[in-house]
Parts: structure tokens; C-alpha cells; sequence
């Protein structure tokens, strides 16, 4: 069983984590483009459109998540007709949500742009970025949810060759919209929208063979059930929205630090931290249905196993990670530097080296919160996630922007990881104990 075990998490973890990669390249894309053909100003503008796009995907990654942990709760206890009714409410949500971002994207791009710090020129481009990136809506949720139905009924291969697809073609499509059709801002997000619906249509090769065990079934809506999805789910919101409202944060802070120079610098860096934190969800995505389906038939001892090797799994490439990024981590802002300024240059670096230091941290506050989502235990999941996303981050960077400087704004995020980490710890051990007081 052991043996299996490892065999099927292995499988499930390393073909999410590429797969999860693919698709956190979209924005790494998008930046190194953006730097490269619309320059400091057009990585500035997008480092104040991110927020909106995190925003985004943690809703859909909420219903994703929330529902597919259920549907595979359900299917594990023989529970198939309400499995499936869990997927068309999924899917209802789903739909509900992009309809409110499509109306977002017809009537607020210019008031977004201009609350998240845009001014003229980089007001102008972050307002085309958010316009074309919300009327995609529909296509980046409907393709996380299905992702995370599809990982969960037995094809995280096709998640991964989705998720590949859709990031190969961003890159490309950047490519020839940004530099031989000249299209700017404009061609770098049609570029991403255009690669969301590739990946959708990756996915839908699964449900013209009718390979796929889940259903659409003729149900209403449902409001219970979707507060279930959102309970189950909510970790990844917060996870994506705090993501944003970090980065608002920071903007501000480093607006009035650097100005746009430091913002940009700010963008090289978050950007990368995020393909960081894409392989952490990949371990936390593949091991996802594999927990579920363990606590939903009652084996703790398997539960134990896959917690200690998600863990075990993010804290060695964390590690890997950031030894490679101090070791290299001028070549890599010198990528995004098209003018090779010497003041972004530096800004980078210092937030490269000293920045990364959180991501041991940051692989505990995942691991163990969407452990806690995966058995059914919401409520230390949504406190790990508050405190990681805004609750400990927000005054500790305030205060240590005010006392450092940049330097305090770079240290703030492993100060507040550290503490984050800390109680998941705690949380952990504690549910352990209890769980372990209940057995004869």
C-alpha cells in the first residue's frame, strides 16, 4: 500500500507541479515581453494589473478546489449522483462568477487602473490590460475548474498537457503580438486570454471521448452548496487575493520609496516568486485528490504520509531554489532589464536575495492549510491562509518599510512567512493530537 501510495503521489505531484508551472508562465511571460517590447513603463502598468488577475484566479481556483475536494470526498464513499450534482453546482458558481468579471472588464478597467496607483501613460496601458484581461473571464475560470475536476477523476496528465499548452501558446502569441505585429499592452494580454482558451480546449478532447466519470446533472441552484465549495475552497482565494493585496501594498510603499523604478524592479520580482509559489500548488494540486480520497475512506496512517511528503517534497526545492536564485540572481533581473538600469538592476537583486529567503516558510503556510482543506477542516485552513495573505503581512511590511527602508520591504515577507509557518505548525500538531485521542 505503501508502495502505491508513493507511486500514485509521485505521479500526481510531478505532473502537476509542470503542469503548474506552465501555467504561472503566463504572467512570467507576459514580463519578460512586456519588458522587452513595451519597456519600465509596461512592466510597471502590469505589476499594477496583477492584483485583479490574482483576484481572478483565486476565485476560480476556490471553486475548483472546493468543489472537486468534495466531488471527491463524495465519489470515494460511493456517493456518485451527488458527486455529480456537486460538479454542475461547481460549474453554475462558475459561470455566475465570470459573468460578474466581464461586466468588471466592460465598465471599470480606467477606475481600477487609476485606485491601483495608474497614471497617465501607465494608467492608459494598465486600463487596456485589465479591459481584455476580464472579458476572458469565462475562459480562465471555466478552465481552473475543470482542471481540478479533471486532476481529481483520474487525469492529471491531461491537466498537465492543458495547463503546457496553454502556457507554450502565451509565449508564443507574446512573441508575435508584442514584436512583429507591434500590437504593445494590448497584444501581451490578448496573448493570455487567447492561451486560457487553448487550455479549455485541451480539455475538452476528455469530454468529446467521453472519457471523464462526472456529469452534468439538471439541478437548481443551490446557495448552501456553493457555500460548501467556498468553505472547502477558500484557502486558494485567500492564497490569490491576499497575493494582490500584497502586491497593492507594496506598490505603495515602494512607489513612495523608489517610484516607478522601484515598482518595476518590484514586478522582476514578484513575478518570479510567483512561478515559486505555481510549484508549491502543483505538490498541493497533485496530492489534493489523493488526500481526499484517503480521508473520505477513513485511512489516517495514509493522511499522515501524504502530508509528511507534500511537506518534505516543497521543502527541498524551496531550498534548491533559493541557493540558485542568490547564486544567480543578476543574470536573472538583468533578463527584465531591457535599458540596463543600474538603479532597477540593483532593486532587483537585493529583493531576489533577500526576498526568496521566505519560501521554506511559505512551503509549510501551503501545505499544511490545504491540508487542512483537503480532510473537511476549514476553519485552520482559512486562519493560516488570512494570516499568510494580509493579516501579519500588511503591518509588518508598514513597519518595516518605515524603519529599513527597501531593505525592510524585502525582509518583510520571510518575517511574516516565519511567523505564518509557526502556527501552521501548531495547528498541525494539535489536530494530530486530537485526531489521535479519538482513535481506541
Amino acid at each position: 500500500m505503501t508502495h502505491s501510495l508513493q507511486k500514485d503521489f509521485a505521479r500526481y505531484v510531478s505532473q502537476n507541479i509542470l503542469g503548474m508551472i506552465g501555467l504561472s508562465c503566463y504572467i512570467l511571460a507576459d514580463t519578460f515581453f512586456i519588458s522587452q517590447g513595451v519597456g519600465a513603463d509596461g512592466l510597471t502598468a502590469l505589476n499594477l494589473a496583477i492584483p485583479i488577475y490574482s483576484f481572478m484566479s483565486g476565485v476560480s481556483l476556490m471553486i475548483g478546489f472546493g468543489g472537486a475536494t468534495r466531488y471527491t470526498i463524495l465519489r470515494s464513499q460511493g456517493e456518485r449522483e451527488k458527486a455529480d450534482i456537486i460538479f454542475t453546482r461547481s460549474v453554475q458558481f462558475a459561470v455566475w462568477m465570470a459573468a460578474v468579471f466581464v461586466l468588471m472588464g466592460f465598465t471599470l478597467p480606467e477606475k481600477l487602473g487609476y485606485l491601483l496607483g495608474g497614471r497617465g501613460e501607465v494608467l492608459s496601458m494598465t486600463a487596456v490590460y485589465l479591459r481584455v484581461d476580464l472579458l476572458f473571464a469565462p475562459a480562465f475560470i471555466i478552465n481552473n475548474v475543470l482542471l481540478a475536476f479533471n486532476r481529481n477523476d483520474g487525469a492529471p496528465g491531461l491537466a498537465m498537457a492543458a495547463m503546457l499548452s496553454a502556457s507554450i501558446s502565451n509565449i508564443i502569441l507574446d512573441w508575435i503580438f508584442i514584436f512583429p505585429l507591434q500590437m504593445g499592452m494590448f497584444g501581451a494580454v490578448l496573448a493570455t486570454g487567447t492561451a486560457a482558451v487553448i487550455g479549455l480546449l485541451v480539455q475538452s478532447v476528455r469530454f468529446i471521448r467521453r472519457k471523464h466519470t462526472f456529469r452534468l446533472r439538471a439541478v437548481l441552484p443551490r446557495l448552501r452548496a456553493v457555500g460548501d465549495i467556498c468553505a472547502l475552497g477558500v484557502s486558494s482565494l485567500i492564497s490569490d487575493l491576499s497575493s494582490g493585496i500584497v502586491m497593492i501594498a507594496f506598490n505603495a510603499i515602494i512607489l513612495s520609496l523608489a517610484g516607478n523604478t522601484g515598482v518595476a524592479a518590484y514586478g522582476v520580482v514578484a513575478n518570479i516568486a510567483l512561478v515559486v509559489t505555481a510549484i508549491f500548488s502543483g505538490i498541493i494540486s497533485g496530492a489534493q485528490p489523493l488526500l481526499s480520497s484517503a480521508y473520505g475512506r477513513g485511512q489516517e496512517k495514509d493522511l499522515r504520509k501524504l502530508y509528511r511528503m507534500s511537506l518534505g517534497t516543497a521543502l527541498v526545492i524551496s531550498m534548491v531554489i533559493y541557493i540558485l536564485t542568490y547564486l544567480f540572481a543578476s543574470p536573472v533581473a538583468a533578463v527584465f532589464n531591457r535599458d540596463s538600469d543600474p538603479v532597477l538592476q540593483q532593486i532587483a537583486i537585493d529583493g531576489l536575495r533577500l526576498y526568496f529567503t521566505a519560501f521554506p516558510m511559505v512551503a509549510v503556510g501551503m501545505v499544511t492549510a490545504a491540508y487542512f482543506s483537503a480532510v473537511e477542516r476549514p476553519v485552520p485552513a482559512f486562519l493560516i491562509s488570512v494570516c499568510r495573505g494580509f493579516a501579519v503581512i500588511l503591518p509588518v511590511t508598514f513597519l518595516m518599510a518605515a524603519l529599513l527602508g527597501m531593505t525592510g520591504v524585502w525582509l518583510a515577507y520571510p518575517v511574516s512567512e516565519m511567523i505564518t509557518a509557526a502556527l501552521s505548525v501548531v495547528l498541525y500538531i494539535y489536530a494530530a493530537r486530537k485526531e489521535r485521542r479519538k482513535c481506541p
